[in-house]
């Protein structure tokens, strides 16, 4: 079975969020980034379908040459190999022109299952794997927290609003991972010096054909700001006869939640 899971690398979550002077983004100027919690999870479920079943996981990226570290993390914990897709068009896109890209790619090789992580911390869109699939015309499951694989056939489980939801299709289909779908592995020492010697393929828009229309931005960013900072809290004291009433009728007024 031939796996292809897309990664993205993403700023650390322990970074300080500090917007660019013009607020059109977030400073990454000496930020440290790893892969994509999300994406581990779907890194991981492939190894194991293949660890099960043989065949081959490719892991593929869209971004800079930074980007390779952490295909390298990807390749450290068992991916046979990888494909970046570096192109300068990609430092202003936006998820159609992501998802087109990955389509591309994903076309060319043929995969029998595509794993995504549910979404990309970074922006938390979500909307890449929709878009790969739809391009691809394949079927999709998301947010997944248990995913079988027989012959041709997946049955994939995820919660939903209030219940627990099973969901079978045919093969090849895309499929994101949620956490709680497996436990990721760590890149042992002997897994980390292999990927040194495993191969990345980097390809541009150019060489994956991708038209001058399917590079234009869908989606502009308008301006970027923090969220304001929190009013102080208020300390009410007094008996609880005197209490209650005044936090009543702050809940009422000023908070209006009830």
């Amino acid at each position: 079975m031939k796996i292809v899971v897309c990664v993205k690398y993403v700023p650390d979550t322990a970074i300080k969020i500090r917007v660019t002077p013009d607020e059109k983004g977030v400073e990454l100027t000496d930020v440290s980034f790893i892969v994509n919690p999300y994406d581990e999870f779907a890194v991981e479920e492939a190894l194991k379908i293949k660890e099960a079943q043989g065949g081959e996981v490719i892991v593929v990226g869209a971004g800079s040459e930074q980007a390779t570290a952490g295909l390298r993390t990807c390749l450290a914990m068992g991916a046979d190999s990888a494909v970046l897709i570096s192109d300068p068009t990609l430092d202003n896109a936006d998820s159609y022109i992501i998802g087109k890209a990955l389509a591309s790619v994903c076309r060319e090789l043929a995969p029998d299952l595509i794993l995504f992580g549910k979404h990309a911390i970074g922006v938390d869109n979500g909307q890449v794997p929709s878009v790969v699939a739809e391009c691809l015309d394949l079927p999709q499951a998301s947010v997944v927290t248990k995913l079988e694989i027989q012959e041709k056939i997946f049955r994939a489980e995820r919660d939903i609003e209030g219940a627990h939801e099973i969901v079978e299709g045919s093969l090849p289909a895309v499929i994101t991972a949620q956490k709680g779908l497996n436990t990721p592995r760590y890149a042992s020492l002997k897994g980390i010096m292999a990927a040194k010697k495993k191969k990345i393929e980097v390809k541009n828009l150019d060489s994956l054909g991708l038209a001058e229309d399917d590079r234009k931005p869908r989606l502009s960013v308008e301006q970027v700001k923090l969220p304001p900072s929190r009013p102080p809290g208020k300390i009410l004291q007094g008996d609880v006869s005197e209490v209650v009433p005044q936090l009543m009728k702050l809940l009422h007024e000023e908070a209006k939640v009830i």
